[in-house]
């Protein structure tokens, strides 16, 4: 059952938050920074009577968590450039990276959105997630101290952190052949749909991907993009371009 929002009474919110603490592994001391964190702007808009949102609280979680994770890239990679551990720090903390954290941890019910924002399923929103996490990471810095947010944080992205230790070079196909074919010409690989068959919910697309006049490769997928990469790596298998 998605939470109501409450009045922001201090003894009310506590209850109504003590589920997520409890998930969490974190006490705050000052719940009204939770409830802060917790509430969406379209729910000060639509009320018209106080301005009491997540979006300071999501400016400063934002930076706690740049500096906890490039830190910590930063010990765990002592080899690696700026540009390779700017490129790990942005797996870590993408849209996406941190929606799945906030999904993961049930953020979305807890928070307290205006109705529109509600009947629009904003609860589901990849940005509103995203930025749920950074305010609640931002909230929990202010409840306690660096160390404190520094383990949460650690704690949350314990997964992708062994992900990128056991593979920390982010395989990407496409950028791959780019990058050896303009060693060769100043001509960069086209991809172009070749067909797009099946119906909407299950279409499939073949594409190509041609340099110079030639066919370096075909790929099949359930979307364009993943047809590419399927293409690239179907040229980077066969590298052609490399036959007299």
């Amino acid at each position: 059952m998605k939470a109501e929002a409450p009045e922001l009474n201090a003894t009310d919110l506590a209850a109504h938050m003590n589920p997520l603490e409890r998930y969490i592994g974190y006490k705050f001391r000052n719940s009204l920074l939770l409830a802060e964190a917790l509430t969406h702007p379209s729910l000060s808009f639509e009320r018209k009577t106080f301005h009491f949102d997540n979006q300071r609280l999501e400016f400063l979680g934002d930076a706690v968590l740049q500096l906890v994770i490039t830190h910590h890239l930063y010990r765990l990679f002592p080899t690696f450039s700026e540009g390779q551990l700017t490129k790990l720090r942005s797996r870590l903390v993408s849209r996406e990276g941190l929606k799945k954290h906030a999904v993961t941890m049930g953020l979305g019910n807890y928070l307290m959105l205006g109705r529109g924002e509600e009947s629009s399923r904003g609860r589901e929103r990849s940005s509103t997630l995203a930025d749920a996490f950074e305010a609640l990471v931002g909230a929990i810095y202010l409840d306690s101290d660096l160390e404190t947010v520094r383990r949460f944080v650690l704690r949350v992205a314990g997964d992708d952190l062994g992900s990128l230790v056991r593979e920390p070079a982010e395989h990407n196909p496409k950028g791959e052949l780019q990058e050896m074919l303009q060693a060769i010409s100043t001509q960069s690989p086209a991809y172009e749909v070749i067909s797009e068959t099946g119906p909407d919910h299950l279409k499939e697309f073949v594409c190509r991907v041609v340099w110079e006049g030639r066919d370096l490769g075909r790929g099949v997928g359930q979307s364009k993009k993943q047809a590419e990469i399927n293409a690239a790596v179907d040229a980077l298998q066969a590298r052609c371009w490399e036959e007299a």
